[in-house]
């Protein structure tokens, strides 16, 4: 009884088509499934990816919906029949709660015929694909009220009916407010199981190898680089040859994660001359590359776990650094950056990435800015706070700052190019490697 309203986050890209009674036809699509390359391929040749990206701000790639709704009327013409709306997975959360569709605009990003500088759905490109507009849920601004929670829903969850529900949004740009992102050139870097950067803008600055989409804010849009590797590389290393950090950590008491920040600070920047290119699944921005995979360079016989967790690190540093060098192509230009997620609370790992980037990088205090944003959503929507502003300074707050060291980063950038001159070296490699391996 004490809760005032309920907002909701979730991940990007999911393709969930429902029938007209809301009753899900398959499982979500998400931004991992890469089933579609084939039809993103067409996509390109018969729209014109040039054309695409200036009107939805965003590549052609099969992680985001366009394609996936061409793939399941391909190969799934069953589900395309009976589909009454596609949803995404935080409307989808709303809809069980309340009983109403809807579409924010921070996922609107998803599709391709979505006009991201007017906000409004193309009636032309989607023609053109064969996709009815009618398939669409309505538009809603983030905070803004879909309905209340059902005596139905209330029956299920113990949540009191009635209670309103806002429309929430795309878990990156809940984060980004939930770190204090609301003013143009604060920028928020994730350290979840993928990683990436916001930059907020007050325009919609397109760049073809990066992301763009609406902020949860009404009429800012924030400008992404989203990578496949961040947190989930050391998630990897812990599962598949964690076993002494997790033995060591049941000894002292301490996480599998904490004693890998303490190997990787015994080792020297550049963890001599060990090279990890993260590419874990594939790429997404800058490269879009489908193909490329997880490359460690450089091993020797003196190189530790300790290197190759220090390098494991610093790779996903250099993946942030290819991220924001692209945005300022754009004149989108990063002073400093606000961190979030898991991997911010590794100390070590933070000031890795500020060394790398040099970029100053501040941590706020809580590490769940996610479901904060979320929060804060539903509190502007009902006017538990009189604007984003208030929101986000009553409730965010700075628990320490990692400045960059000049000596790192002037280092770092000599093996940052040559990062970069690997990745180009290899990638025909990797498409062969697919080929072979597909045979």
């Amino acid at each position: 009884r004490d809760i005032a309203a309920i907002g909701t986050a979730g991940i990007s890209w999911a393709c969930l088509p429902v029938d007209r009674n809301g009753v899900p036809l398959r499982k979500a699509m998400i931004w991992l499934d890469r089933r579609s390359e084939k039809q993103a391929a067409w996509l390109r040749e018969t729209l014109g990816e040039h054309e695409l990206i200036q009107l939805s701000g965003n590549p052609v790639d099969p992680a985001y919906i366009t394609p996936k709704i061409l793939w399941l009327r391909e190969n799934e013409p069953e589900v395309s029949a009976q589909t009454g709306k596609f949803l995404q997975s935080n409307a989808y959360i709303v809809y069980k709660l309340t009983g109403e569709l809807s579409q924010d605009y921070s996922q609107a990003y998803g599709f391709h015929f979505f006009d991201m500088a007017k906000g409004v759905w193309n009636e032309n490109i989607a023609e053109q694909l064969g996709i009815s507009l009618d398939l669409m849920a309505p538009l809603f601004h983030c905070h803004e009220v879909v309905g209340t929670v059902s005596s139905k829903a209330a029956a299920e969850t113990g949540l009191v009916a009635g209670i309103p529900v806002v429309a929430g949004g795309l878990d990156a740009a809940c984060c980004a407010l939930g770190a204090g992102v609301v003013k143009p050139g604060q920028t928020q870097e994730q350290g979840g199981q993928a990683g990436g950067m916001s930059i907020l803008v007050d325009q919609p600055l397109i760049h073809p190898q990066l992301i763009l989409g609406y902020h949860v804010i009404p009429d800012l849009w924030l400008l992404q680089g989203g990578t496949v590797g961040g947190g989930g590389t050391l998630k990897w290393f812990n599962e598949e040859l964690g076993h002494y950090e997790q033995q060591i950590g049941k000894e002292v008491k301490r996480s599998a994660f904490e004693v890998m920040g303490d190997e990787a600070s015994i080792i020297a920047p550049g963890a001599d001359g060990l090279i990890f290119l993260p590419y874990m699944a594939g790429e997404r921005s800058p490269l879009w590359n489908s193909n490329a995979r997880g490359v460690i360079f450089g091993l020797s016989y003196d190189k530790t776990r300790a290197h190759i967790i220090r390098a494991l690190m610093e790779g996903v540093g250099y993946s942030l650094r290819h991220n924001l060098e692209t945005a300022e192509e754009v004149n989108a230009l990063v002073k400093e950056l606000i961190s979030v997620g898991g991997a911010s609370n590794s100390r070590v790992w933070t000031q890795i990435k500020a060394d790398i980037t040099g970029k100053t990088i501040h941590v706020p205090l809580s590490d769940h800015a996610t479901t904060l944003g979320a929060a804060l959503l539903a509190g502007v929507g009902t006017g538990v706070y009189s604007n984003f502003e208030e929101a986000v300074e009553k409730t965010v707050h700075i628990q320490r700052t990692h400045h960059p060291s000049a000596t790192n980063h002037a280092y770092y950038g000599n093996l940052f190019r040559l990062y970069l001159e690997l990745y180009q070296k290899l990638r025909d490699s990797f498409d062969t490697l697919v080929r072979i391996t597909k045979q």
